[in-house]
């Protein structure tokens, strides 16, 4: 099992020399990867609970940096250490946006439809060297397309999302499935995992792919001991790092191949503190 870490691109510690400082820490404390999310703006009222905190309210503050600018911006930073979009919101930016150029923008009802097309737009441009492509959101033929991919493997796709449509997608387009778990409201236990993978297994059958091409990089996060929701309870990644790594062995049995901790935090000393904690004295421990 490979691990990761979750920084925020919101709040006071979502600056150039924080970010910077976070991912060359991790890329020297042996961490695969960072993931950062896809918020380019907040509404200011918000009426659909958000589901990945207790309260339902959207945690993030003050200025929202743009994802793929953010994972450039750190790739000009780091030498090894991998940077994952967690998760992009794939219908926001034409695939030639995405990938190099802006020319428009779908309606949101077909966001399902899109994100597939999408996908299929992607690994059109970095894997052919005349790429083209007619779908029914994006047409283009007759185009350089450069520079490639310095990976001599193909850029890999992780798929987010629980239901069964992303399943399916993970199934028949991903590289990979990205769940996130162990959260209120998204609790996805190792027993709950091990279901949604044989749905997954069977999906990619049907799609005629093997289900173990396709990796599961698990999402959480590292709470301290006052966020329990239930006395007495412990919910996973809450405790010492005995108990942490109990839950990472668990999620490993149940065939994760990346974890990825969230490790924000309300300052720069506690981010750095969790991510010394976790090389250190956790995940030596698994």
């Amino acid at each position: 099992m490979e691990y990761g870490l979750h920084l925020g691109v919101s709040g006071p510690t979502a600056t150039p020399q924080y970010l910077i400082h976070f991912a060359r820490r991790g890329e020297e404390l042996g961490f695969f990867c960072v993931t950062v999310a896809d918020h380019i703006v907040i509404p200011k009222k918000i009426v659909s609970p958000y589901p990945y905190t207790a309260s339902g309210q959207y945690p993030g503050t003050g200025d929202q940096l743009e994802q793929l600018t953010v994972l450039s911006f750190l790739a000009g930073a780091t030498q090894r250490i991998r940077l994952v979009a967690s998760v992009m919101v794939t219908p926001y930016r034409n695939p030639l946006l995405a990938a190099k150029e802006l020319l428009g923008a779908p309606r949101f009802a077909d966001r399902g439809e899109v994100t597939d097309e999408y996908i299929r737009v992607f690994r059109e441009l970095w894997t052919h060297d005349n790429p083209s492509f007619e779908g029914r959101y994006c047409r283009f033929s007759e185009i350089k397309f450069l520079p490639r991919s310095a990976q001599k493997r193909r850029i890999p796709i992780w798929i987010g999302g629980h239901s069964k449509r992303a399943l399916r997608r993970a199934a028949a387009l991903g590289d990979g499935w990205h769940p996130i778990g162990g959260v209120p409201t998204a609790r996805l236990e190792p027993e709950d995992l091990r279901m949604d993978l044989d749905t997954l297994a069977r999906y990619a059958e049907r799609a005629g792919r093997n289900p173990r091409e396709i990796t599961v990089a698990f999402k959480a996060s590292l709470y301290d001991r006052e966020m329990e929701t239930v006395p007495g309870r412990r919910r996973r990644f809450i405790g010492n790092a005995e108990e942490i790594a109990s839950d990472v062995r668990a999620y490993k049995n149940v065939g994760v191949d990346y974890l990825i901790l969230d490790v924000r935090g309300p300052d720069a000393v506690q981010i750095l503190e969790r991510m010394e904690w976790l090389a250190k004295e956790v995940l030596p421990l698994v």
